[in-house]
């Protein structure tokens, strides 16, 4: 395919893509079919996924009317940024859920929060286009892997429903408090997120998989990344801290 090749080579060469010109797919099977395919180009393998467009003024932006979802691969698993690997990196808060057993189409929320364990993070959601947030279409989000950049986790530990139902969570950049939003903003409470996915994979004749992991989507509008030290604060949670470097 083109536009795979398009992308494939935008991540190599580190120059931009220009939004509805050069990526010409419109059709949600064909991005998630080109993400598929962009993957295997880069010859990894997901050891975990993000949902985006989890919140209504999310997808009004794109004009969606459910989530996306994209791969992480191993290498974008962080603990620390430089901003001149990335294009145009933003901040989201969310939580992670840590698979640890396979979960299929007949899992509900219940059994959903039993077989995954929940860590605080920091998904940093970056696009290889030229100003490409809230400029690109869900078509070319879809295609680049759901504009997944990178992540840093934090502590992962059990919980129960109530443990993550409308709790807040705040980011900081050199101990100023930036922003602050509630897990409520994901699909009214994050797990109900890995459901949908879990459905979602299931049309595609696929099952989420012990080991993997799933970002679930941002309790905020995600806001540009800039060098400094950051702190993420959830309620219940440890903090998860990290530095940007030029």
């Amino acid at each position: 395919m083109q536009d795979v090749q398009k992308l494939y080579d935008a991540r190599v060469s580190g120059e931009n893509l220009t939004p509805g010109q050069d990526i010409l797919v419109n059709t949600i099977e064909d991005a998630y079919d080109i993400q598929e395919e962009l993957l295997k180009m880069q010859d990894t393998s997901a050891v975990g996924f993000k949902i985006s467009m989890t919140s209504q003024e999310t997808q009004d932006l794109f004009q969606s009317k459910e989530p996306v979802y994209g791969p992480f691969t191993e290498r974008q698993v962080v603990d620390g940024i430089e901003l001149s690997n990335y294009n145009i990196p933003l901040a989201e808060l969310e939580l992670v859920f840590r698979v640890n057993e396979d979960i299929s189409i007949e899992d509900g929320v219940k059994d959903i929060l039993k077989k995954c364990t929940v860590a605080p993070a920091v998904e940093i959601p970056d696009g290889r286009y030229d100003d490409w947030f809230p400029n690109i279409s869900k078509y070319e989000v879809v295609a680049d892997c759901a504009v997944a950049g990178a992540i840093v986790i934090g502590e992962e530990k059990t919980v129960t429903y109530d443990q993550i139902d409308n709790i807040t969570a705040k980011l900081s950049l050199n101990d100023k408090e930036l922003k602050s939003g509630d897990s409520s903003e994901v699909m009214d409470h994050p797990v109900n997120a890995v459901l949908w996915f879990v459905k979602k994979l299931h049309e595609q004749n696929k099952i989420l998989r012990a080991g993997q992991f799933v970002s679930s989507g941002t309790f905020i509008l995600p806001i540009k990344l800039e060098v400094g030290s950051y702190k993420a604060e959830f309620e219940g949670f440890d903090p998860v801290s990290f530095d940007v470097k030029s």
